[in-house]
């Protein structure tokens, strides 16, 4: 009987030590949720939506692509992907989305908007970043990397490639 005892002490030990990993995991690598925001006037006839996390990295990126673009005849709306789901695709001449791989699976907000849009899956440019830099939704041509902020402007060169088109953008 002790033995059972002491068995089930240390399970339930471990059990206390993983639920506190899991706590210190979510609150150190969780991203921010971002304030949504707009440039230029959303009556112009090109239109960007980018749908983000907060971090340092997703910020940088994000900032130099609105002060890549906030020049051009652009509406550039930048979210939370936290709002996806209320999107409609047809608004937007393309939709960027920046997210982080997180415990071995894209944000669920992102997927059910990915599963849902797969028709304008031409309007949609998805930058997945995470530990490797490799990870990414199957199926997804996704521009994938490591959140280093000294490659952040590799990111965006590669970003406006891929944007460019969408907006009718020759630089």
């Amino acid at each position: 009987m002790k033995g059972i005892k002491k068995m089930l002490l240390v399970f339930l030990g471990l059990m206390i030590l993983f639920f506190i990993f899991l706590v210190w995991y979510e609150h150190t690598y969780s991203m921010e949720v971002i304030e949504p925001y707009e440039i230029n006037s959303p009556r112009l006839k090109k239109t960007l939506l980018i749908a983000t996390q907060g971090s340092h990295f997703k910020d940088k990126v994000t900032t130099g692509l609105v002060d890549s673009y906030k020049t051009d005849s652009i509406h550039i709306k930048i979210i939370d992907i936290t709002s996806l789901d209320a999107v409609r695709v047809k608004d937007y001449n393309a939709i960027l989305i920046i997210h982080t791989w997180e415990t071995w699976n894209p944000p669920v907000a992102v997927k059910t908007f990915i599963n849902r849009t797969k028709k304008y899956a031409s309007k949609i440019v998805v930058f997945t970043t995470s530990g490797d830099g490799n990870y990414k939704m199957e199926g997804v041509d996704a521009i994938t990397g490591e959140s280093v902020l000294a490659d952040v402007p590799l990111y965006i060169e590669k970003i406006k490639m891929r944007l460019n088109p969408l907006l009718i953008i020759k630089k």
